[in-house]
């Protein structure tokens, strides 16, 4: 049941990143520079709609969290390019090549590995408020050091800003763990601890930056760098901190990591590919949604 929550929370993902990139692409430009290009989105029909699905996929995220564990629901959310590729091709004109189709079928192999031989046991629902302080404080200075990247073309721009806003997901979707322990025991009990308030500053700014990677008018190279971060950190979160582990025998773990190792070269394949000349590798925009900053 966790599994097919988290497979179809990636649908929805796929969904609303497609869609908001279709609402962004009629604006001139998005950028974290100028505040008022990303509340412009808000007046875009299409970009509304997709927030509104990316809620709905936030909400069987956390079903699936809530059920799973955090170490093989978050790869499963890698299956978001995979829905993404044919969405963007048909709602926005993005070009769709071999490499991206390659990278596709590698994601779908490599997921299919993960989840018949990793088998994640144990695991605690929290850990200390100083493992926290400083797993966040490692987050947040690669958030920034990646921001301080500059580059003049999209799709490198389209991939470190999705690789900004998956660091940000990865750490909220890890503190979601210890929140929804607390909301298990009252909203009053969850209200009164700092995670779900990190959880949501960690989403809401995920969010923001996302939609900046999204307004290059790039969408493959945007989801596959939010799906490659987002689990990276969380499976690194759920192991450092949470205590989580594959199952044994020692060949299946082996066999687990080979696709994870698999699923992340597949979207890493994907970002890395370039748009193929001629106009059907450009998607459909009324303005230079191509420049963000």
């Amino acid at each position: 049941m966790a599994a097919a929550l988290a497979l179809f929370a990636a649908l929805l993902f796929a969904l609303a990143a497609t869609l908001q990139q279709k609402g962004a692409m009629h604006l001139p430009k998005v950028s974290l520079a100028q505040p008022m290009s990303l509340l412009r989105l808000v007046g875009q029909t299409t970009w509304l709609v997709g927030t509104l699905v990316l809620g709905a996929g936030y909400l069987f995220q956390a079903a699936a969290l809530d059920r799973g564990r955090l170490s093989v629901i978050q790869p499963l959310l890698v299956s978001t390019v995979v829905f993404a590729l044919p969405m963007g091709y048909f709602l926005t004109r993005q070009h769709v090549g071999r490499r991206e189709v390659s990278g596709a079928v590698a994601i779908v192999i490599g997921l299919g590995l993960f989840v018949y031989f990793g088998d994640p046991a144990g695991g605690a629902t929290n850990a200390s408020n100083t493992a926290w302080a400083v797993t966040i404080g490692l987050c947040v200075l690669l958030c920034v050091l990646m921001l301080m990247v500059r580059s003049d073309d999209p799709s490198r721009k389209a991939a470190v800003y999705g690789t900004v806003a998956g660091v940000l997901y990865g750490l909220a979707s890890s503190l979601a763990i210890p929140t929804l322990g607390y909301l298990d025991e009252g909203v009053g009990t969850m209200l009164s601890h700092w995670e779900c308030y990190a959880l949501a500053l960690a989403g809401v700014l995920g969010f923001v930056i996302q939609q900046v990677s999204l307004g290059t008018g790039r969408l493959a190279p945007s989801v596959a760098t939010v799906s490659v971060a987002n689990p990276v950190v969380a499976i690194l979160i759920g192991i450092v901190l949470l205590d989580e582990r594959l199952s044994r025998p020692a060949w299946h773990v082996l066999v687990a990591v080979i696709g994870l190792g698999l699923t992340f070269a597949g979207a890493i394949v994907i970002s890395l590919a370039r748009d193929a000349a001629g106009p059907a590798s450009t998607p459909v925009s009324t303005g230079s949604a191509t420049e963000a900053a």
